[in-house]
């Protein structure tokens, strides 16, 4: 396993400082790339007010999402819609990645 080095990330115009070995920078970036949007669109959207507020109902989200594909993997539901969501999100992220460098 590499060794850790750190990464800067900006989420809503802060920047956090991340340990990361360097096969997972891209991910990490992508995640807070994620994030960033995320809470943007939330914030911008007006019913959630506070830095702190946003980031848990974008937390939640994610989670709820995530929740939702494993319990369609379990349940053997639609793999195909599984797979739909996951290649729109991959691709949200990669638009978002693209529109930040």
């Amino acid at each position: 396993m590499s060794q850790s080095e750190p990464v800067r990330v900006s989420i809503m115009g802060k920047e956090y400082q991340i340990a990361c070995p360097p096969e997972e920078r891209a991910d990490l970036f992508a995640s807070a790339s994620l994030i960033d949007e995320r809470m943007r669109e939330l914030r911008d959207g007006g019913r959630v007010v506070g830095a702190e507020r946003i980031a848990v109902m974008v937390a939640l989200n994610l989670a709820h999402e995530l929740l939702e594909c494993q319990q369609q993997q379990k349940a053997g539901g639609d793999s195909a819609g599984s797979s739909a969501r996951l290649v729109a999100l991959a691709d949200r992220i990669e638009q978002s990645l693209g529109s930040s460098r």
